[in-house]
């Protein structure tokens, strides 16, 4: 039998719902006035305040208060530490890996304050990985994840991720998405609004678009601790000029440019989205 004060005050609404009028239970609102016996919590959130739970029992008196200020930031010491990961992949059993890290806070990430090296940002927003590098917990695992936040008409530039499928969860806003996954399979595209979800299939070629004027945030979830990514533009005129060209049939030139100089003109991810988003947000 459940004997928890504070049980017993999270079941008075129903009982009084039940209870006959004028009936063995007083009015809630004469708990306020009512003394604290031995086993009464009295719960009080005042205007503005930061909700604090007393619970009195005997002469003993707990005040249990939720802060954010005393929030313990994320430890970000072992971080990108190769020293760190390569004793986590070499652990012998779990138990192991799991006591080489001491700290609490290092099984936690900050997406707001990443370690170094987590981000791909441009003019239209950022992505943020935690990947086995950058949140060594992870190893282990089998899982990553990261969060995609596109300003207005951002634009997430096609990739692919090599290692792992993606699953692809609207917080925020809303996305265009496209994919298409080899060579003779057809583009699926979908509007997603916020608290829905699409999946990209390991290594399809993929893009999220922001259509908006307001701010679009993404979660996404990847089957491998290091799923990888792959911008396709970046990638493809990275190669020789020569490929290039050989690849476009002739003499590649965009807008009287060559290959090298438009490889100057790739815009870092990510970035910022069509035109005509671009016209409707104002946005130059």
């Amino acid at each position: 039998m459940y004997s928890s004060p504070l049980f017993l005050v999270s079941l008075l609404p129903l009982l009084a719902l039940s209870a006959p009028q004028g009936g063995i239970l007083p009015a809630l609102s004469d708990l306020s006035t009512a003394s604290p016996g031995p086993s009464t919590t009295v719960a009080t959130v005042a205007a503005n305040s930061v909700p604090t739970v007393t619970s009195t029992f005997g002469s003993s008196t707990d005040t249990a208060t939720v802060s954010s200020s005393a929030i313990a930031p994320a430890d970000t010491s072992i971080a990108n530490n190769p020293a760190i990961i390569e004793q986590l992949v070499l652990a012998a059993k779990a138990v192991d890996r799991f006591d080489l890290i001491p700290l609490d806070t290092s099984f936690k990430f900050d997406f707001d304050n990443p370690p170094e090296d987590t981000k791909s940002e441009g003019k239209g927003g950022r992505t943020v990985r935690a990947d086995r590098k950058s949140f060594p917990p992870l190893i282990g695992t089998g899982a990553s994840m990261a969060l995609g936040f596109l300003g207005p008409c951002g634009f997430n530039t096609p990739h692919t991720h090599p290692r792992s499928s993606e699953i692809n969860l609207v917080v925020q806003g809303s996305l265009e998405t496209e994919f298409t996954l080899e060579n003779g399979a057809r583009t699926v595209r979908n509007t997603l609004a916020t608290h829905q979800m699409t999946v990209f299939p390991q290594g399809a070629l993929h893009t999220e678009f922001n259509p908006n004027c307001d701010d679009a945030i993404f979660v996404a979830g990847f089957a491998s601790e290091d799923p990888g990514v792959q911008q396709v533009a970046q990638s493809y005129f990275g190669l020789g000029q020569d490929v290039v060209e050989a690849a476009t049939g002739n003499d590649f030139t965009f807008e009287g440019k060559d290959v090298a100089e438009f490889r100057r003109l790739i815009p870092d991810n990510v970035a910022l989205g069509v035109e005509s988003c671009l016209k409707k947000c104002g946005i130059n």
